[in-house]
This record gives structure tokens, sequence and C-alpha cells, in this order.
């Protein structure tokens, strides 16, 4: 829904004596235009006004009436909605457009998942990207999802005994096992009130998983196999709640593909830039380096792409040749980093890689500098002396002002708090982005699966690089010793990690009575920046030997002789933070080792078992996608989807919740809704306002203002909310009549809108014939906040329905329609108004 724009003001009335008009019956001649006629100041006249009309007046100014609450509701859901649209002064979309960004939007759903995971064209995708219907009888995986540990079939014999599974026609149960009768393998569920017995190759057609991988949650109850009719409800519910999620999903997408900036040329000097890369590209890396390039140099709306792969598999090339085609365009870039170590050596590492270029300045801006170093980095920015500002969240400050700023790069978003946050959200509107990470958090994981976030995986490791072995155990002294003393022996050096500062004192106790000549350092986060740097450079010289550290090692601290890393209470990290942990070493080309160490087994929960059961398996290279889908299995999909629509995911389990959503994905132009034209709204009830002559006596130009009225309710609902408001503010509140005929024009603009073409009563029913289809139906009366209207509202042929208590006087008649159809119009998706 587009803001309004300042209407001009209400015309000044000619000189005229009779007036006709179609929307209402003057009953008296206006004396207030006779007495304009001989001179008679209309500023004096209003002075003379009755008293009734100033009370009325002064009445609407003090109590909200329907229309003002309605205007205040639609221009509080506009503000919300076209936030995005107003940074970027991205104007309204027609209907064409909104035809072309959705096949747009079909295009990258359907190739989503298959770009990011490097997979072929998928079986039950056709080449228009449809996907095939599944009455749940087909064959084998189709989708999207199928690539995925997400959105799939199960096949029973990877079940274990106990394992809740979904039937898609019959509900939740629990895997009991697979037995043979008869020669023929059957697989037997427990449902609530009695077993299920299916051959195997049936199961494999028709059983989903309830939880994600490696996830615990029960349900809150089984399927009935003698109650079909309950689970078809809760399947519809979960059905719903997708189709709402996908118009959701599309709505933000959309959004963003409203916003426009020019390609970015292609600089002269790219291919010597590139060649000046000291490594052989992987082919991950090479194939980053083209999606970036077409983002930037092919697109007309701004990047918003994540770059996963593990620490050192060269993201960071990959921003920086992001950069040089930004900066070479005339625009700054700013580099974001969660920690100042981690910004620093982001700083350092551009610094050397941009050497060759001394026209483009860079700079490094954090809160550990002074309040004039600051003013000076602020300056120079806001004055485009710099090119590349690499720092913390310290950049995000209000006073900071960007001469040019074309590039946001944002390293380990999932570190940044919640208002830093929102605050990187507000630059995607306008500015372009890219996203690094090793382990992506869920949310940003999922909009990748589901193709909504641009994404490439970079999983080949560099040729030198060899993985970490890894060792997971309860915690031993010697065998901690015995770890560091191997290091120290061939030439190297150790990270050892705790989870917490008041651990460091004993840690370092420990070590230093059993290896008292070693040079030991300690850093964590309250310790001062400027201290942390020397003993980082300390620790990078050699000079150090052993760094004992809280987690803040997990951004930004290589260093290429350290190749042991021993974290003690490990289970007290969550999966991501231990993999990015375990990528800090092994990077020079000789083998690593992480000794993971708990405290003891017995005491450790579910959760932690299966964190460190996950960090051993995917011990290899290139896994931090991987991890990433682990751990969100570990955590749950109320990680991933919020509270509300857990409990939407809980109906039905997250496979065949996300078999829904890649279905409704694929066919997501079922959720379009097209307005019928304002003049072929036909409202079949007799209303015909009747304006007093006090209150025409006190218009300038009753007439003129009237046919101003209906042109405001033909053009859109903003220009008839922009005149009422300019009437009030002239005029103040209305008569009653005058707000019927108000009223009169909103229902019908409404109703167009809606695709109503005609609203005639017919006893206690009302019936509203319209284009719109049983899905939109569903998902608007599923959101209207009015249990009483949804309540009377149903959908059959082409036809809402309305059934009341009472059959209506039609003033009360179009007062009940008013409130209905606002309802309808406030809560429905803006994408499918287009």
């Amino acid at each position: 829904m587009a803001a309004p724009t300042p209407r001009a003001p209400l015309a000044p009335a000619p000189a005229a004596t009779h007036y006709h008009h179609p929307l209402l019956l003057l009953r008296l001649r206006p004396p207030a235009l006779l007495l304009h006629a001989v001179g008679l100041p209309l500023g004096r006249l209003r002075l003379a006004r009755a008293p009734a009309a100033t009370a009325t007046a002064a009445a609407a100014s003090v109590a909200p009436d329907d229309i003002s609450q309605l205007n205040y509701r639609l221009r509080h859901i506009a503000r919300r909605r076209d936030a995005a649209s107003a940074a970027s002064n991205a104007g309204p979309v027609d209907t064409a457009q909104a035809e072309e960004y959705l096949r747009m939007i079909r295009e990258q759903q359907r190739l989503g998942l298959r770009q990011l995971r490097g997979e072929e064209e998928e079986e039950g995708i056709d080449a228009d990207g449809d996907a095939e219907e599944d009455d749940g009888g087909g064959g084998g995986r189709k989708g999207v999802a199928a690539g995925s540990s997400l959105g799939h079939r199960v096949d029973p014999r990877e079940l274990d005994p106990g394992e809740y599974v979904v039937h898609k026609k019959v509900g939740v149960g629990k895997f009991a096992c697979i037995s043979a009768e008869d020669g023929v393998d059957y697989v037997f569920i427990q449902y609530a009130d009695a077993m299920a017995k299916l051959a195997v190759d049936q199961a494999t057609r028709m059983l989903y998983r309830y939880n994600l991988p490696h996830e615990k949650k029960r349900p809150r109850n089984l399927s009935k196999l003698n109650d079909p009719s309950t689970w078809e409800k809760r399947r519809l519910k979960g059905k719903l709640a997708v189709q709402k999620m996908v118009v959701n999903l599309m709505e933000l997408y959309l959004q963003r593909m409203r916003q426009k900036r020019p390609p970015y040329p292609k600089p002269a000097g790219m291919d010597e830039f590139a060649a000046e890369f000291p490594y052989e590209p992987t082919p991950d890396q090479s194939q980053a380096f083209i999606d970036v390039d077409k983002d930037l140099t092919e697109r007309e709306t701004p990047m918003d792409r994540l770059i996963c792969g593990d620490v050192g598999f060269g993201k960071t090339e990959v921003a920086m040749r992001a950069i040089f085609i930004v900066v070479s365009a005339g625009y700054q870039a700013m580099v974001l980093a969660p920690t100042v170590i981690l910004a620093k050596q982001h700083y350092d590492v551009m610094s050397e890689r941009f050497a060759n270029y001394p026209h483009i300045k860079i700079a490094i801006f954090s809160g550990a500098q002074s309040k004039e170093e600051k003013d000076d980095i602020i300056t120079k920015i806001k004055n485009g002396d710099l090119h590349i500002i690499v720092g913390t969240h310290a950049l995000l400050t209000e006073r900071m002002a960007h001469n040019n700023l074309g590039l946001l790069v944002v390293d380990e978003e999932q570190k940044f708090g919640v208002q830093q946050k929102e605050k990187l959200a507000s630059y995607k509107s306008s500015i372009d982005v890219l996203t690094l990470s090793a382990t992506p958090i869920p949310r940003t994981l999922y909009l990748a699966l589901t193709g909504f976030r641009d994404a490439s995986l970079m999983s080949t490791p560099p040729p030198e690089r060899v993985a970490v072995k890894t060792y997971v155990s309860a915690f031993s002294e010697e065998r901690a010793i015995s770890a560091i003393k191997f290091e120290l022996q061939r030439g190297g050096q150790v990270f050892y990690v705790v989870p917490r500062i008041k651990a460091i004192d004993d840690v370092l106790q420990f070590l230093k009575d059993s290896l008292p000549d070693v040079p030991i350092a300690v850093a964590h986060g309250k310790k001062v920046s400027r201290t942390i740097q020397l003993d980082m450079e300390k620790f990078a010289s050699g000079e150090i030997k052993i760094l004992v550290c809280t987690h803040i090692i997990e951004s930004g601290i290589d260093i290429a002789n350290a190749n042991t890393m021993i974290v003690q209470y490990a289970e007290l990290f969550g999966l991501a933070q231990l993999y990015q942990l375990r990528g800090r070493v092994g990077r020079s080309g000789r083998e690593g080792f992480a000794y993971l160490f708990y405290t003891d087994k017995s005491l450790l929960s579910r959760v932690a078992t299966d964190r460190l059961g996950a960090i051993e398996e995917h011990s290899d290279l290139g896994q931090g996608f991987h991890v990433a889908e682990k751990d969100m299995g570990i955590r749950g999909f109320g990680s991933l989807f919020g509270e509300q629509q857990s409990g939407d995911v809980a109906n039905v389990g997250i496979d065949l919740f996300f078999d829904m959503l890649f279905d409704s994905l694929s066919k997501v132009d079922q959720f379009c809704l097209l307005p019928v034209p304002y003049k072929d709204v036909q409202l079949d009830i007799n209303i015909s306002p009747h304006l007093s002559s006090e209150y025409i006596s006190y218009l300038e130009n009753p007439v003129e203002l009237l046919n101003e009225a209906a042109q405001a309710a033909e053009k859109d609902l903003w220009t008839l909310i922009q005149f009422t408001e300019d009437l009030r503010r002239r005029y103040g509140k209305e008569p009653r009549d005058m707000e019927l005929l108000l009223k009169k024009l909103y229902v019908r603009r409404m109703a167009a809108d809606l695709g109503i073409s005609r609203i005639y009563p017919s006893g206690k029913l009302i019936f509203m014939k319209t284009n719109m289809n049983k899905k939109v139906f569903r998902l608007m009366t599923e959101a209207m906040t009015s249990e009483t209207y949804r309540n009377s509202l149903s959908y059959s042929g082409k036809q809402i329905k309305a059934e009341l208590l009472v059959s209506l006087p039609d003033t009360l008649l179009l007062n009940w329609l008013f409130h209905c159809l606002a309802d309808c119009y406030a809560v429905i998706p803006a994408l499918v108004k287009y």
C-alpha cells in the first residue's frame, strides 16, 4: 500500500443557487451561498453558524469515530509495510510489475536450494518451476527441499523405535518396528487408539519425520486411526499457516525487489586486482566470485547475499572483490565485525590487499578509540575522504554519516545483538549487503533453503588445508598437558579455551604449575583492548606459546603456528561456537588437533551430548553449512520459526510442514486478488443521505465538495482517506448524514479493492459476488481481528456469504458492511492486492 501524497486544498466555491447531486438530496436552498453572493465574508459566516454545528465539530475533535479509527489503522499498517520503500523512494508496484516479480520469485525459490547445495535439477520440478501435485501416493521425494534434511519423506528403515512420524492421511504416530509377515516387510506405527501396519514401500511414500534430525520434541498427542477428521483439521490448519508464511515471505522479498539502483560498471582494473590474489581459488570460491560479480554489475536490485564457508576458506577475498567493484564506481564500503580483534584482522588484511591502490583510503573505527580519533574518522567518512571503513558495531552509531555508502559487508551476523540486527536490516533496503558466515543462524539458513536469500556455499577446502582431528572426552589433566607438550615439541602454539572469565584463574594456575617455563598470556572480553592487542602480537610472533582465553577467539584470531586447541567445559558451548573455534587451528597445512573436554558424562544434558556428538561427527573440512543444519535440529524448530509459527509446525511435524511449504511456494501465483473497477461495484442498499441546510450553509461549495469525494473514492482508498481528513480539518466532524455518505464511499472502495463487484442483502444474509479465490479468502478470514465478523463469513462458488443474527435496516447494514470490510481490508496481505 503506497503512502498517500499531499493533496491540493479544497477548491473555492463558485457562486450558485441551485444544487442537485446524485450522492444526496439537498433539503433546503443553502443560505450561506446567498450570503456569499452578496459579499458577506465566509469567515464571518462561520463565526455566526448555529450552536449545534459548533457542538458537533467540537465533539468530533474529542471522540474517535469509525472512519477516523479505520484511517488510523490503515496508516499504521502502511507505515510499517512501506518503511523500506520510503527509505529508497521506491514507487508503488503496478500489476505488470507484480507479475514479473512473482515470476522471478518463483524462479529464485525453485533454484535456491539446488544452487546452494550444487545439485542437479530436481525431479518433480518442471522447466517452468511448477511442482507436480502430490496426492500422497506418488513416487519418491519431490520438491526443492529434496536435497536437504528438511522437507522430505523418510525411509522407515532409518527410523529408531519410539521416533515420531507423520502419515499424511492419518496423522502423528510413533514408529514401533519393522517386521516380516509372509515374506513381506511391514512397518508398525503406534497411534493413540490402535497399531497401524503398512507395507514398507507404502510407508516410504507416505511417512514423514515429525522432528528435525536429532530433535527429541514430543507431539502434544498422537492421532487416532478411528478419528481422521481431527487430523484433517490439524493438517488444514498447518497448511493455512504455511500459506500465510509464504505470502509474508513473498511480501518481504517483493519489497526488496522493489528497491532499485543502477548496476555498477565493471572496473577496468578488475582483472589485475584478481590476478594479485596469491592463491589458486577453489571451485566454490570461483563460483562465489561470479555470483557476487553478477549481483553487482548485472542486477538492478540491491544485493543481499550470504557467503557460507569455513574459517580460512576465502570468504574475505570474495568480500574484497565486491568492495573493489563498489569503490571503483565512487561509492564507499563498510565492513562490520562483532569484535575489535576481528575488525583489526580485517583491517590488516585489507590494507595489505589494497596496498597497490593508494587512492583507496582505508580506516578502522571501534569503541576502543578516543573521541578525537572517532570524530576525525566520522568527518573523513562524511566528506568522502575514506573509501573503506572497517569496524565494530560502533559504526552503527547515529553520529555516523556516510558520503556515498554503496556496500555493507557483515562478518558473523549472528554475533550481533537484536538492536544491531535491526539497524543492519534497515541498511538492506537501500544498499548492497554481503554477509559472511561459517555457521549461519537458523533463520538465515531457512531463507537460504527456501531461496529467499541468495547464498553461495564454499565447502571446498584450500589445497593446503588438512582436516582437524577432534577428540571428545571427559577432562583429564594428564591428557591436556600431554596434548600441549606434543604441540610445543613440534614448534607450535596452543589455544586453551574456557567459556567463562571466572574459570581462567584456575586454568592459568594449573598451567603455570604444570609448565612453569612456558610463556602464557590471557585474553578475554573484559580485558583492555590495547592490552589484548599487545598479547596477540606476542602470540603471533611466537613469543607467547599458550593463550588462555574465552570464546572471543572464535571471531578473528588467526595464528598460523597455533595448531592445537583445548576446550574445557565444552558442554557449555553451542555447536556453532565449537565449530568456529575448531576452525582457528590447522590453518598452516600442518595437521591440527582439537580436544573438547566435558566435566562429567553423567551430568551432560541431552542437548550437550548431541552437540558434542555432532562436532565429532562433522570433522571433515567444509562442514559449516551442515553443522548449521544439525544445530537447527538440536535447538528445535522454535529457533527457526519463532514461537507462533512453532505452534503451527507442531501441528503437523517439521517434514510435512516443509513439504507443504515448498508446494505452496511453487504455486504462489494462486495467492492473487484482482481488484474490480470502482464504477462496477454495485451496492444494493437503499440509502440516500439528506444533508441539513445548516451543514450545507457551512460548506463553501457543497456540489464541488461532493464531486471531489466521489472522485477520491474512484481513484483509490488513500485519496479517499486524505479527502476525509482534509474535510474534517476544515469543517470539523461531519453530521450523521454526511458520515453515512462517506461510509458508502468507503464500502464501495474497499469492495472494489477486495475484488467484490456486487453486494446485496436477502433477509438475514448478505451476499458478495467476488473474484477472490478460496485460498485468499482463508488467508483473509484467518487473520481477521473480529471473531464476530470472521465467524459470520463463508465462501462458496465465487461468492462470500455473511449470515447475520437478525435482518438489519439499511443504515445499520451499511455500518456492518463498513466494519466487516474494514477488517478484511486491513488484514489481507499486501502482496495479494497487487
